[in-house]
C-alpha cells in the first residue's frame, strides 16, 4: 500500500509540472499570435504599444480557459509516456500494480482540471469584454451616449431609440413596440417625445406620446395620447441599454442562458447561442475525455521518444477543435436537435475511442 502511495505520488507531481507549464505557455502563445495578426489592424486604430500589450493580458484568461484542456492532455501522454520508455510501467505491473491503478491520480486531475476549465471560463468574461471595448471591438464603458439603435427586451417588446444619454438620464424620440402573441391579438406600439429615467420607481418616465393598438381586422388603430406615462416592463436602467450585446465569450453561462430565453421570447432563432451555451460545459468536460483518450494512447509505442509525444498531443488538440467548429455548424443549422447536444458530439466520439484503446492496453 505504502508503494501504490509513493507511486501515485509520483506520477501525480510527474502531471501537475507539465499541465502547469502547458496551461501557462499554451495561453501566451495563443495571444502572441493572435497580436502578431491584428497588429497592424490594432495600431490603424490608433491604440498605442502599451495599450496592445494591455490587450493581450485581458485575453489570457479565455485563452487559458480554451487551452486547458489541452494542457491536461499535454500532461497525461508526457506523464505515461516517459513511464512506458523506461519501463517504469512494466516494473509497476511486476509488483503488482496494474495499468487502470497507475492512471487512476491523473483521471482524478483531470477532473480538477475540468471544474478549473469552468470557473476560469466564467471568469474571463469580464476580462473578454474589457479586451473588445480597448480594441475598440464595442462601445467603451466611458463612453455616456448612444444613437440611433434597436433593443429586444423581455416579453417580446422591442425599443427604438434615436439619442441615450446617461448622465443626463434621458432618452429622445422614442418606439416601444409589442407584437401580439398569436394572430388575432392586438398589435401595441407606444411612442413619446422623450424619456426621463426614474430613480424611485426603477422605470422610465415617457413625456408627450401616444399608444396605439392594432388589430389585424383593418380597423383603423385606437390611439391615446398622454402627457407623462410608464410601461410597467420598461425598466432597463440607462447603462443597460448603452452596452451593446454582449458576445457569447463576453457572457457567463447563466448570463448567456437569461440571454437565449429572452431572444426565444422574442421569436429569434437561438440555435447557434444554445451551442455557445453548451460547449460552457462541454469544454471542460473534455479535459477529463480527453486525458482518457489520451492515457493509452500514450503507451501504445513504447520505444517512441519525445516527437511522438507532440504528435500525440498536438494531433488530438487540432482534431477537437476542428470538431468543435463542426458541431457549431450543424447544432445552428438545426439538424441536431436539441442544438445543444452537438457540443458534446466531440466529447463522445473521444470517450468512445478512448475506452476501446483502454480496454487493448495490457494491464
Amino acid at each position: 500500500m505504502v508503494v501504490v502511495r509513493l507511486l501515485s505520488r509520483y506520477v501525480l507531481w510527474q502531471w501537475l509540472r507539465i499541465f502547469v507549464l502547458a496551461a501557462v505557455g499554451l495561453p501566451v502563445v495563443s495571444v502572441l499570435v493572435y497580436i502578431t495578426d491584428k497588429l497592424a489592424r490594432l495600431i490603424d486604430r490608433g491604440l498605442s504599444p502599451s495599450a496592445i500589450a494591455l490587450s493581450g493580458l485581458y485575453g489570457l484568461p479565455w485563452n487559458m480557459a480554451n487551452m486547458i484542456p489541452a494542457a491536461a492532455l499535454f500532461a497525461t501522454v508526457f506523464t505515461i509516456q516517459p513511464l512506458s520508455r523506461n519501463s517504469e510501467i512494466t516494473a509497476a505491473k511486476a509488483g503488482g500494480i496494474s495499468f487502470y491503478r497507475l492512471v487512476i491520480p491523473l483521471f482524478f486531475a483531470s477532473g480538477l482540471a475540468a471544474v478549473l476549465t469552468f470557473f476560469v471560463s466564467e471568469l474571463a468574461t469580464e476580462a473578454t469584454a474589457r479586451q473588445a471595448e480597448l480594441e475598440k471591438e464595442r462601445v467603451a464603458r466611458n463612453q455616456t451616449a448612444r444613437f440611433q439603435f434597436v433593443y429586444r427586451a423581455d416579453d417580446g417588446w422591442v425599443y427604438t431609440v434615436s439619442s441615450l444619454d446617461t448622465q443626463k438620464e434621458a432618452m429622445g424620440r422614442l418606439l416601444l413596440e409589442h407584437a401580439g402573441r398569436k394572430k388575432g391579438y392586438s398589435n401595441l406600439a407606444v411612442t413619446a417625445d422623450s424619456a426621463r429615467w426614474v430613480d424611485s420607481t426603477g422605470r422610465w418616465r415617457l413625456l408627450s406620446g401616444s399608444s396605439h393598438i392594432y388589430t389585424d381586422s383593418g380597423v383603423p388603430p385606437f390611439t391615446l395620447r398622454f402627457a407623462s406615462a410608464t410601461v410597467k416592463t420598461f425598466n432597463e436602467s440607462p447603462r443597460s441599454l448603452l452596452l451593446e450585446p454582449k458576445r457569447p465569450e463576453e457572457m457567463a453561462y447563466r448570463e448567456l442562458g437569461d440571454y437565449i430565453e429572452t431572444l426565444k421570447r422574442s421569436g429569434n432563432d437561438t440555435k447557434k447561442l444554445e451551442v455557445d451555451q453548451a460547449i460552457k460545459l462541454a469544454l471542460p468536460a473534455a479535459c477529463l475525455v480527453i486525458a482518457l483518450f489520451g492515457a493509452p494512447l500514450a503507451v501504445s509505442n513504447p520505444r517512441a521518444g519525445t516527437a511522438w509525444g507532440i504528435a500525440i498531443s498536438l494531433g488530438t488538440t487540432v482534431l477537437y477543435l476542428l470538431m468543435i467548429n463542426l458541431s457549431k455548424a450543424i447544432g445552428s443549422s438545426g439538424v441536431i436537435t436539441p442544438p445543444a447536444l452537438a457540443a458534446w458530439v466531440p466529447n463522445a466520439f473521444f470517450l468512445v475511442v478512448g475506452l476501446l484503446l483502454l480496454r487493448k492496453v495490457r494491464t
